[in-house]
């Protein structure tokens, strides 16, 4: 799912690509922090094996690995004082890094003893 602000800025990077296709927002896990995964978010192209979830009008994009790590997150939009970006709340996670930037899930173990 996306938030209003999530969606307002997708379609705002979209509409400054030329990029022609299946293009959406790819939300993703790569393994990397200290708690396990780190969240990878890009706009792309479908694959082949990739799910594909449409939220008004923007794709989300899920290779089969990720699913499981992110099914059921919310990715929103934020800005403060400290900066800007893309956030994923997710309801998957256990355990994260102190900085915010790796998560663990229940099914994993940790990388460095948190």
């Amino acid at each position: 799912m996306l938030t209003d602000m999530a969606v307002e800025k997708v379609r705002s990077f979209m509409d400054t690509q030329t990029a022609e296709g299946d293009v959406g927002l790819r939300v993703g896990v790569r393994g990397g922090g200290c708690s396990g995964f780190q969240y990878a978010l890009a706009l792309d192209n479908k694959k082949e094996e990739d799910h594909v979830f449409d939220f008004e009008g923007i794709r989300l994009i899920v290779d089969p690995a990720s699913l499981r790590y992110v099914d059921g997150s919310t990715v929103d939009y934020t800005e403060s004082l400290m900066g800007a970006g893309f956030e994923v709340n997710n309801p998957n996670v256990v355990a994260s890094c102190g900085c915010g930037s790796s998560f663990r899930i229940a099914d994993e173990e940790a990388s460095c003893g948190t």
